[in-house]
């Protein structure tokens, strides 16, 4: 091979030394037979077999022509040369551009690479790679670590401990190379004054001055007869009623419960008249000492009140206005032993069974029989409060416009351990292990995950409704999922979830792949073996509440939405939210010392969660479940619509329409699935509008017929209104039921319009 190589290069050198090319003619000025002239026609007309005319003179002698065996040669050599070079340029320049043999894709395949022209940006990784690789990063020692470095004594909304906390996450995201940014609002947030603290008195008799308060109550000064009124719920107000109980213009005691919020305690006794409302621990409920002060929020709503639909970047924009969900009354909490001062001085009639406490020596009655009148004053003042909500993303390779969201609130009234510490702390131990697997083991994410440290959730999602009130346009059908990372350990017993119907499979699915942190002895099972029981979605789920961090994203947004907990078996509520006792060693004492195995395992169940919707061809949400529960609410609708029709108080009202829409959801639904098995997963523009019909689910069950300034919550199915669902089933006027009936019907007929996709395959049945 050498030898051929040096045969054809000092054939070429010969040839470019002794010739000169010109377009026409190839001639030798020297020969070696004494430099005789050669002239070759480069024509097709020439017959190379005619000895004449491949001399430069017809007929001429042989002595004059080129010597015909050293030219082959040199032209063989020339050839093999040229061959040569040619394999060796196309053989490199193979190896180096050459693309990895690409296997087919399928959304559930374990061995997950992408097509030809994504090869550069898919994750070589198996799902099982994926979730080793979180499982080895995301440890308990870490998560002890991290602990420390995000515990505050004190981080109220805008306090300077609120902020250096901000500024930890920034940095954190900082050096993950997360591109993190801040978002500011100027919000009014409700506080004690300061020189006019509130007041309880019974009679003349001053009977403390609260450090607890309940915000956004109104304020000024009320006095009336005190009743006990049990824990606010409408059961316990029809049974008060039935006791001939007068509420109106009284002061009313009541049990704070997990049951529901202080806000939907607050509104449901406004509705009958009282004129105050004080909110109380009992030892029943809640095992604390007597002098435990209680803080909350009374705003029957999210984000700031005083810009109920718009953001608030700068007040002075925006017309004077507030939420309709602010209380009209006075709202105070007071501890279980200024509680018992003024229960054993009410009178009246014995409570019910159900209303019996056990605070000491109280003998619980319904009051409104002393002859002293309790007073409240509530002096407190509202705050312009800037805070910052932090952000970091870890961008996708092939859909980075797309994105989960992780969050976590940041603030707390005190130490808010279980609320705000654990959740932040999870927060920045995701973030930093996603980061990693992504720079140091080759993840590939194909959509972004966000992480989001959100201020002021104790007021009521504040930071987090603002953001997305100021951002919705970006947000829609661009952050297809929100995951809260807030309260996520309570406990050590058991499992709840709250979520959109859209995210039932994929937690199933999850929670079968988690080992179980809970429970003593059962480490060998899967999280989901433990608590599943019978039926999982009974077992599991729990309705959202309007106070849960995730609710805005779903109710007001449109955004898939989950939050989830550790609690203790037989637990209704940690019993520390709201005190200054949630700290480490309480909530060390509730979780039987496993906090950071708990936290752990709640980590695994919401990174994969997020990592298995940014790594999948398609989004693994479910929209066949919703058409369950969608189908729950249209039966009760269709049988009490029947009942009142017989009675002749609903004459002329149907829900045939509506059960038609659920049908056009149904078929749409199974159609989507039809697709999806029948869609090749390696076309890149064929997922994506599979995943786009499938956004359009949540955001499409936003009724479009009331304004978010005046009812935030559009949602049909979780909202709050006359808009939803839910309304039908309470409303008594024909003509207003007729209009919601109509409003509702095509809501639900939109959503399955836009999960059908073009506009050429949409169901048109109504």
């Amino acid at each position: 091979m050498a030898a051929t190589i040096n045969q054809a290069r000092s054939a070429l050198s010969r040839m470019f030394n002794s010739e000169r090319y010109s377009r026409f003619t190839l001639q030798s000025y020297e020969e070696r037979d004494g430099g005789s002239h050669v002239e070759v026609k480069l024509s097709d007309d020439v017959d190379d077999h005619t000895p004449s005319e491949q001399a430069g003179q017809p007929g001429g002698s042989p002595s004059y022509r080129p010597r015909p065996q050293q030219n082959y040669r040199n032209v063989c050599y020339l050839a093999l040369g040229t061959l040569f070079i040619f394999i060796i340029g196309y053989l490199i320049g193979y190896v180096s551009h050459r693309s990895p043999r690409q296997e087919p894709i399928t959304c559930d395949s374990e061995q997950e690479v992408g097509v030809a022209e994504e090869a550069v940006v898919e994750s070589s990784l198996s799902w099982n790679d994926i979730t080793s690789l979180l499982a080895q990063r995301l440890t308990p020692d870490a998560f002890n670590s991290r602990l420390s470095d995000v515990e505050q004594p004190d981080h109220e909304a805008g306090s300077s401990g609120d902020g250096l906390l901000g500024n930890h996450v920034f940095d954190s995201f900082k050096s993950l190379e997360m591109e993190p940014w801040t978002d500011v609002h100027y919000v009014q947030l409700q506080t004690p004054n300061s020189e006019k603290p509130n007041r309880v008195l019974i009679g003349q008799e001053e009977l403390c001055q609260p450090k607890g308060y309940l915000a956004y109550s109104a304020t000024g000064k009320a006095q009336g007869k005190a009743v006990y009124g049990n824990y606010g719920r409408q059961e316990d107000l029809v049974l008060l009623q039935s006791l001939k109980v007068e509420l109106n213009g009284t002061v009313i005691l009541l049990r704070a419960t997990g049951q529901i919020s202080l806000a939907q305690q607050v509104a449901n006794v406004a509705a009958l008249g009282v004129s105050a409302v004080l909110i109380f621990l009992d030892p029943k409920d809640y095992k604390l000492q007597p002098s435990t002060e209680l803080y909350g929020h009374v705003h029957l709503g999210s984000g700031d009140p005083y810009t109920p639909g718009f953001p608030s970047f700068n007040h002075t924009q925006f017309p004077p206005t507030q939420s309709s969900g602010l209380p009209t009354v006075l709202a105070q909490s007071i501890t279980a032993a200024t509680a018992a001062k003024i229960l054993t001085r009410i009178g009246g009639p014995e409570s019910p069974l159900s209303f019996k406490g056990e605070l000491d020596n109280v003998k619980y009655t319904v009051g409104g029989a002393s002859s002293d009148d309790v007073t409240v004053e509530v002096n407190s003042v509202l705050q312009d409060t800037e805070i910052h909500n932090v952000f970091g993303v870890i961008k996708g390779f092939t859909e980075p416009d797309r994105y989960v969201v992780l969050g976590a609130q940041r603030d707390a009234w005190g130490p808010g351990y279980a609320k705000a510490t654990v959740g932040t702390t999870l927060l920045l131990e995701l973030a930093r292990a996603v980061s990693e697997m992504v720079h140091t083991d080759g993840f590939r994410p194909r959509r972004s995950l966000v992480f989001a440290s959100l201020s002021a959730g104790e007021y009521g999602s504040v930071g987090a409704t603002e953001w997305l009130e100021g951002y919705l346009s970006s947000l829609d059908r661009r952050a297809f999922t929100y995951i809260s990372l807030d309260g996520v350990v309570t406990g050590h017993g058991d499992f709840k979830a709250s979520a959109s119907p859209l995210l039932y499979s994929l937690l199933e699915s999850t929670m079968k792949e988690v080992k179980n942190p809970i429970g003593v002895g059962e480490s060998g099972k899967s999280l989901y073996e433990k608590v599943s029981g019978v039926n999982f979605e009974e077992a599991v789920f729990e309705p959202m509440q309007m106070e849960d961090s995730a609710y805005p994203f779903l109710a007001f947004s449109g955004i898939p939405s989950l939050s989830f907990r550790f609690i203790s078996q037989g637990s209704e509520a940690y019993p520390y939210y709201g005190t200054s006792l949630d700290n480490k060693d309480h909530l060390g004492y509730a979780t039987a010392h496993r906090l950071s195995s708990l936290a752990t395992g709640a980590g695994l169940v919401a990174g994969q969660l997020a990592l298995r919707l940014v790594h999948d061809h398609v989004l693994r949400l479910d929209v066949q479940r919703y058409k369950n529960v969608l189908r729950q609410s249209v039966v009760k609708i269709n049988q009490r619509l029947k009942q009142a029709t017989r009675d002749g108080s609903a004459e002329g009202l149907s829900a045939r329409w509506l059960v038609m829409a659920l049908g056009s959801y149904s078929r749409a639904a199974a159609d989507l699935n039809t697709d999806i098995l029948n869609t090749d997963l390696t076309d890149t523009l064929a997922c994506h509008d599979i995943n786009d019909r499938i956004m359009r689910v949540e955001h499409n069950l936003l009724s479009p017929y009331v304004s978010p300034k005046e009812v935030p919550f559009r949602h049909l199915l979780y909202g709050c209104g006359s808009h939803t669902l839910a309304a039908l089933l309470e409303g008594e006027d024909r003509e207003a039921l007729r209009t919601q009936l109509a409003l509702a019907t095509w809501t639900l007929q939109g959503c399955a319009n836009a999960l059908s996709g073009d506009i050429w395959d949409i169901d048109n049945q109504i």
